[in-house]
């Protein structure tokens, strides 16, 4: 699989320096947030309920796909480790997620509203529109990981969580990051606009994100 990354030193620096972002762009709020990186045969997660500007490279945790076991670190792995889990394998094509609180994606996560797509870089970079879960109280973990599969589906990048959060996934934790930045702002458009919002018809959309994908920046 071409679609993960090594486990090395930079690369859990790099978890931790967009974590840090997260935080000082006040889309996570102390250690409400975390972040996964597929690996090569397993994933790499951030540690539960630790600060992030506490966090050293060592602090990550290496978790198994399948069934959550840690396989490495002397942390524990962040509590919705099956939430990161379960999407990215059902989603082999997503190389990092980035769970995050960001304030408008949440609101609509709170009202149950799915974010259709109606500006361009979102339809580059999320693909498609983003659809809400069902709500799951806090602590059942397997559920959320269960309802965030349900409604993702094959191309969105992003799910929302009821009365929760947004997940947004990437092919590198700068893109995820990119990802959630464009999906905050996206999110804001749709408040802000209310019934005025125009959706891209869905087959430009299809054509926007082949073109971010394939040809953009490209000869």
């Amino acid at each position: 699989m071409n679609n993960c990354f090594d486990d090395t030193t930079e690369l859990r620096q790099e978890i931790i320096d967009i974590c840090l972002k997260l935080n000082k762009l006040g889309l996570c709020i102390a250690t409400w947030g975390n972040i996964s990186v597929r690996l090569r045969n397993c994933m790499l997660i951030t540690p539960s309920r630790m600060d992030y500007a506490a966090m050293r490279p060592e602090d990550m945790v290496a978790v198994a796909l399948d069934d959550g076991r840690k396989l490495s670190g002397d942390r524990l792995p962040s509590s919705e480790t099956a939430l990161h889990g379960a999407l990215l394998n059902y989603r082999p094509d997503i190389a990092v997620l980035v769970h995050s609180h960001a304030p408008y994606a949440s609101a609509l996560a709170c009202a149950h509203r799915a974010l259709p797509v109606f500006v361009e870089d979102m339809a580059q970079i999320i693909g498609a529109a983003v659809n809400c879960t069902a709500y799951v109280p806090g602590g059942r973990h397997q559920d959320l990981a269960e309802a965030a599969c349900k409604v993702i589906g094959q191309t969105a990048m992003a799910v929302l969580l009821a009365n929760h959060g947004v997940v947004v996934g990437g092919s590198s934790l700068q893109e995820a990051l990119t990802a959630t930045l464009v999906l905050e702002k996206a999110a804001m458009i749709q408040i802000n606009a209310g019934s005025d919002i125009k959706p891209i018809p869905e087959d430009q959309v299809t054509e926007e994100r082949y073109r971010y994908l394939y040809k953009y920046g490209k000869e």
